[in-house]
């Protein structure tokens, strides 16, 4: 099976955490990323917080969507992002429970597919404000494939309050004011 493709692609990832500081996990997350073979972070938005989904007795939840360029083949490039979870000591005790990194893997170049273990676009990604509000955020024409824009599904998700964060700086930036 090849796991690299001839051109870059467009994907896109939503990162979660509401454990263990769950900005600093998101946002290490974010380098994590750019850090995958045959893969840079193009962009990342803002941090959300939001309502916890499914199983409500947890913590808030952080959330964010990154856009990458990969020439990893979706099946590779869904193994390397739960690897990082694993590493980051992602536990996966039940449905909707509680953790310290999740990332799902959205959209890749507009891709439909289903295999075990993998669907795209993410199935229910057109139902969550926590993904696509900084989707929408980075990507404002971005199209659902099979769904139409994303941002047409805003309205439907009225109910789901979100919380923008203040922006973080990054690690760089805060390096520099330190030693300067």
């Amino acid at each position: 099976m090849n796991t690299v493709t001839t051109r870059p692609v467009r994907a896109f990832v939503a990162l979660g955490s509401n454990l263990s500081d769950p900005e600093a996990q998101v946002s290490l997350a974010f380098g994590e990323l750019d850090t995958l073979p045959s893969t840079r972070l193009i962009a990342h938005s803002s941090l959300y917080r939001s309502a916890p989904w499914g199983y409500s007795d947890q913590p808030d939840f952080i959330n964010a969507v990154a856009e990458i360029e990969t020439r990893l083949e979706p099946g590779r490039l869904l193994e390397m992002l739960l690897d990082i979870e694993h590493r980051f000591g992602r536990v996966r005790e039940f449905l909707n429970a509680p953790r310290v990194l999740d990332l799902d893997l959205l959209l890749y170049n507009g891709l439909i597919h289903h295999e075990h273990g993998l669907t795209l676009p993410h199935p229910r990604m057109h139902e969550r404000a926590f993904v696509l509000l900084p989707l929408t955020e980075i990507a404002p024409e971005c199209v659902i494939p099979g769904h139409g824009r994303a941002a047409s599904h805003l309205a439907a998700c009225a109910g789901q309050e979100l919380q923008r964060l203040p922006q973080i700086r990054s690690t760089t930036e805060t390096l520099l004011q330190a030693v300067g």
